[in-house]
Order: C-alpha cells, then sequence, then structure tokens
C-alpha cells in the first residue's frame, strides 16, 4: 500500500486529522506560526527543537498542499517566503491551544509558558480570538503569489 493510498484510509476522521497535521514537526510549525509570528524558513528553522532542513521544507510543502497554509513572497525579500495560516489553519487554533493546556496539567512550564497556560484555562476563547486576529493581519499584510 503506497503512502497515498494509505492517507484516509477506513474514513476515521481521527485518521484523517493526523494525516494532515498529527506529527511532532507539523505541530512545531503550526505553533510558531501560532504563537511565536514566525513566517519565515530561516524563521523556522532557528527553533529550539533542531528540525532538519529536509523535514522543515517537507513539512511546509505538506501544509501548503492541504491547504493549512499558505505561501507568499516577501515583498521586503523577494527570494524569500512568507507563510501564514488559511482560515483551515486557522481552525487547528483551538487544537494546539487545548494541547498546550493538555501539557500544563501534566508538565512543568517555565513561568512564561505557566502564564499562556493560565490563560487558556481561564478564556481559551478569547486567546483564539487574538491569535486569529494576529493571523489575519499577518495574512492580508503579505501580498499573494501569482
Amino acid at each position: 500500500m503506497t503512502q497515498e493510498t494509505k492517507r484516509h484510509s477506513g474514513g476515521c476522521p481521527v485518521a484523517h486529522g493526523l494525516d494532515v497535521f498529527g506529527d511532532r514537526w507539523t505541530l512545531l510549525v503550526l505553533r510558531d506560526l501560532m504563537l511565536h509570528d514566525k513566517q519565515t524558513y530561516g524563521a523556522f528553522l532557528e527553533g529550539q527543537e533542531g528540525i532538519a532542513t529536509n523535514i522543515l521544507a517537507q513539512r511546509l510543502k505538506h501544509l501548503e498542499q492541504e491547504g493549512v497554509l499558505q505561501k507568499r513572497r516577501d515583498p521586503e525579500n523577494r527570494r524569500r517566503y512568507l507563510y501564514s495560516l488559511t482560515d483551515r489553519g486557522m481552525d487547528l487554533i483551538p487544537i494546539v491551544l487545548e494541547i498546550i493546556r493538555w501539557s500544563g496539567s501534566y508538565f512543568e512550564m517555565t513561568p512564561r509558558r505557566r502564564k499562556l497556560v493560565d490563560r487558556i484555562e481561564a478564556d481559551r476563547d478569547a486567546v483564539a480570538v487574538e491569535i486569529r486576529d494576529r493571523m489575519l493581519r499577518l495574512r492580508e499584510d503579505a501580498p499573494a503569489t501569482g
């Protein structure tokens, strides 16, 4: 069975979601977009987890193909691309926030991260709206590629 035929086999919604966004590196790219306003390949590469260049390129391409990210030329540096969340990608904000909240319940956090967990626990919807609004501003600031 090829990777393509394995995708979404059985119609299970959990399997389908995992095919799109269910690996470590994909979720960390989404986290960096949502929480750290990273938009460029180089910015993602600088993450503390140390993603390999080939893995990063593969994940960005996959997320773009799945309609989770869009890629646009950077108006300040035409050789560089800016990545932003599509509406489909922004619908993943609550999932990332829930992973953060869950982790905060079971693992020790730095004070900065604990503050985020506490904000999510107090009003997850407000945090999600704040992130969505920021993502929309970032997306609107960059011209589309043709």
